[in-house]
């Protein structure tokens, strides 16, 4: 499994390398100094990024992240096809073959 600085930094470097994406952020426990280490813990990403749509159109980019076990676009699992167009956001769940979890808002 990759340890937790392995992962912020293919977060940091996705982040540096486009210039689409003009902040990112870690929220949620791995966030909080004070929260004892959970070998469950996931990485809460926020990627707030220029042209959203060209993110949604192709998933691409997140192939840096690792290799996917599985993984959820829950904008694409609606039975209104336009939906994800619509909104303002768009999440990412994924799941990878190392055991790592990232849950991940581009907005």
């Amino acid at each position: 499994m990759r340890s937790g600085d392995e992962i912020k930094k293919i977060i940091l470097d996705i982040a540096n390398a486009d210039i689409r994406v003009r902040a990112v952020l870690l929220n949620g426990s791995r966030a909080n100094d004070k929260v004892w280490p959970d070998p469950l813990q996931d990485f809460d990403v926020v990627f707030i990024v220029e042209q959203l749509e060209t993110f949604i159109s192709d998933h691409s980019w997140t192939s840096p992240f690792g290799e996917k076990l599985i993984w959820q676009l829950p904008n694409e699992m609606t039975t209104d096809n336009d939906a994800s167009k619509k909104s303002c956001s768009f999440p990412y769940l994924m799941l990878f073959t190392d055991g790592n979890r990232i849950s991940n808002w581009t907005a």
